[in-house]
C-alpha cells in the first residue's frame, strides 16, 4: 500500500490568506492540516508516499521536510490544477502496480483511515469511497449503493439528492484505477473528475465498496470550517506547559505552552487553547479554543476562538473573535471603535482599528 497525498490547488475560498499561503499548510492546533492527512497514512501502514504539489510547491516541500517522517516523501508536480484523475495519472510512474490510498491534503478525519485501510485491503474490491452522512447532501458529491453496499451511481451535488452520503476526501484503489483515468474525458469544468473515473470502474463491472467514516469529517475548505475543525482538535488537548509563567498569571483549563514563551503582566489563558514557541503574551486574555503560533507577540488584547499564525504582533485593547489571521501580520491600536472586531488576513497584512 503506498499513499498518495494532494496538496496543490489555488484555495481560493480561502482567500486572502491562499495568495501567500498554501491551503494545505493553514495550521490546526498549530499544525499544518496536511500533516495530519500524512499521518494518517503512515498509521495505516503505507511507508511511501506520494504529495501533489502545484503552485506553492517550494513552500510545501520545505514545511514538510521541516518534520522527520517515518516514510519516505516524494514530490509530484501537477503544472495546473486539472482535476482530482489527473493527479492519479501524473502520479503512475510513483504507483506503479501497488494498491493506495489517495488522501485530499485539505481533510480532516476524526478516526482516521486504518480501519478503512486494512478492510479494503483484506476485500475483494478495486476501489473504495469513504462516505458519511451530511445534513445537506445537495452540496457534495454524492452516492447511491446497491443492497451489497457497493456503489452504483456518483452524482456530483445533487438539486435533488437520491441519498445522504457524500463523498469524504479519501480513496483507496488498485491499479486498474489507470485505466479509468486514461478513459474519461474532461468534464464541463475542463478536469478529470475522479467522480467520473470511479463511475467508469462500476460501468465496467469492477467492484467498488462503499466504507462508511465514524465519527467527525471536515473539507477545510472555507475559514469557518478551519476554526470548526480547530475546536474538534483542541477538544482532545492534553495540558503541557514548557514556558515561564510569572507571578500573577493564570493558566486555566487544558492549555498547551510552547518553549521559551513567556506569559507576564497578569495575563489569563483559559483552555482549550495553544501556544506556541518563543511567545510573549503581556497584559493579556487568551481565551477558549484559540491557537497562538510561533513567535507571536500578544499585548493588552483578548482573543477567543481565533488562530493566530506564525511572527504576528497584536497589541489593541479589543477582543478579537472567531478569527484566523496569517504568518508576520501586525495589528495594533490608533484610534477607539466598537469591540469585537472579526478578521480573516491574508500574511504580512497590517491593520489599524
Amino acid at each position: 500500500m503506498k499513499g498518495l497525498v494532494l496538496s496543490g490547488g489555488h484555495g481560493t475560498r480561502l482567500r486572502p490568506l491562499t495568495y501567500s499561503q498554501q491551503k494545505q499548510l493553514i495550521p490546526v492546533a498549530n499544525k499544518p492540516i496536511l500533516f495530519y492527512a500524512i499521518e494518517d497514512i503512515i498509521a495505516s501502514g503505507a511507508r511511501e508516499i506520494g504529495i501533489i504539489v502545484g503552485p506553492n510547491r517550494e513552500q510545501v516541500e520545505k514545511t514538510v521536510a521541516s518534520r522527520g517522517w517515518d516514510a519516505n516523501i516524494n514530490f509530484i508536480n501537477q503544472d495546473y490544477p486539472r482535476g482530482l484523475a489527473h493527479t492519479v495519472m501524473i502520479a503512475q510512474d510513483f504507483i506503479g502496480d501497488n494498491p493506495f490510498v489517495m488522501y485530499l491534503g485539505d481533510n480532516l478525519l476524526c478516526n482516521g483511515i486504518v480501519d478503512h485501510v486494512k478492510d479494503f485491503c483484506e476485500s475483494d474490491a478495486d476501489a473504495s469511497i469513504l462516505l458519511t452522512e451530511v445534513e445537506h447532501p445537495e452540496r457534495f458529491g454524492v452516492a447511491v449503493l446497491n443492497d451489497r453496499g457497493e456503489i452504483v451511481r456518483l452524482i456530483e451535488k445533487p438539486k435533488i439528492p437520491p441519498s445522504n452520503l457524500a463523498l469524504v476526501g479519501v480513496y483507496l484503489f488498485k491499479p486498474v484505477i489507470f485505466e479509468a483515468v486514461n478513459s474519461i474525458k474532461p468534464s464541463w469544468r475542463n478536469e478529470l473528475e475522479i467522480t467520473d473515473a470511479i463511475q467508469w470502474l462500476v460501468d465496467n463491472g469492477y467492484r467498488v465498496k462503499a466504507s462508511l467514516v465514524n465519527g467527525w469529517w471536515k473539507d477545510t475548505g472555507r475559514p469557518e470550517d478551519i476554526l470548526s475543525a480547530n475546536q474538534l482538535i483542541l477538544d482532545k488537548l492534553d495540558s503541557i506547559c514548557l514556558g515561564q509563567v510569572q507571578e500573577g498569571c493564570t493558566i486555566q483549563g487544558r492549555v498547551q505552552i510552547g518553549d521559551g514563551t513567556t506569559l507576564e503582566n497578569k495575563s489569563l489563558v483559559r483552555g482549550p487553547a495553544v501556544i506556541g514557541r518563543d511567545c510573549r503574551i503581556s497584559g493579556s486574555y487568551i481565551g477558549p479554543y484559540s491557537c497562538i503560533g510561533d513567535g507571536c507577540e500578544i499585548r493588552n488584547a483578548e482573543i477567543e476562538g481565533s488562530i493566530v499564525m506564525d511572527g504576528t504582533k497584536i497589541d489593541i485593547r479589543r477582543k478579537i473573535v472567531d478569527s484566523l489571521i496569517g504568518t508576520n501580520t501586525q495589528i495594533y491600536e490608533s484610534s477607539e471603535k466598537p469591540r469585537g472586531y472579526r478578521f480573516v488576513l491574508g500574511d504580512s497584512s497590517e491593520v489599524r482599528v
